[in-house]
């Protein structure tokens, strides 16, 4: 029993999330990706633009997630999408392209495509996560080097900017741009007609809505 005067919160989840959850839902949404799909595409569908700048925005989106800013991509695709004079909140939703199902191929197509196109050489096994790690771990160890006597290294970060972002980045522009270019085509139709027929709907509604009330009142004028 809460203090009196104090509402309980009927909302609040009987056993806290764990952090193994939490990142497990991260990886596998609670209901599936078939759920969390269906649901960004109801919102993306139900934004109040016109279509061709909702497409715009799910064009941002979709190519952000071909580059290596990872961490970055919301504020990446906000600013497309504002360049492009395209729906921002499209955008953010279709970051969702990227996520832990597509992020391995979408970074070993741009990884190939990326050395391929600087005539270098891709490593089938190179451990991405440990490049990223290990650039990180270069950018920290640096940081507090400059408050200390440690002596600044930059062979991690080096090595991961050589092998692994400068070609995702130069190969993702293709992918990228192709993947963006076909959701562009594809959603502009779909949400076109879905607006459509929302529009048709209530368009309907309020027909049936005016003739009730032009029902009624001709029977209150009966009435009298």
């Amino acid at each position: 029993m809460g203090r009196r005067g104090e509402r309980p919160d009927v909302f609040k989840r009987r056993t806290p999330k764990s952090w193994a959850l939490w990142a497990w839902h991260l990886i596998w949404p609670q209901g599936g990706w078939g759920r969390a799909f269906g649901y960004v595409k109801h919102r993306v569908r139900r934004l109040p633009d016109a279509p061709h700048r909702i497409s715009r925005g799910i064009f941002a989106g979709v190519f952000t997630t071909f580059t290596p800013f990872y961490g970055f991509h919301f504020f990446i695709a906000a600013f497309i999408a504002k360049v492009m004079r395209g729906n921002i909140l499209a955008a953010l939703m279709a970051t969702f392209f990227g996520n832990p199902l597509t992020y391995l191929p979408i970074g070993v197509v741009s990884l190939k495509t990326g050395h391929f196109l600087l005539g270098t050489e891709f490593e089938p096994d190179m451990n991405l996560a440990r490049r990223f790690a290990g650039a990180w771990r270069d950018l920290k160890d640096n940081f507090w080097a400059m408050f200390t006597d440690d002596v600044a290294h930059w062979d991690r970060l080096a090595g991961f900017y050589d092998e692994v972002f400068l070609p995702y980045m130069v190969g993702g522009l293709i992918p990228g741009v192709v993947a963006g270019t076909i959701a562009y085509y594809l959603s502009s139709p779909v949400i076109a007609a879905y607006q459509n027929r929302r529009k048709g709907r209530i368009k309907a509604k309020l027909e049936e809505i005016r003739l009730r009330k032009a029902a009624k009142k001709a029977e209150d004028s009966r009435s009298q």
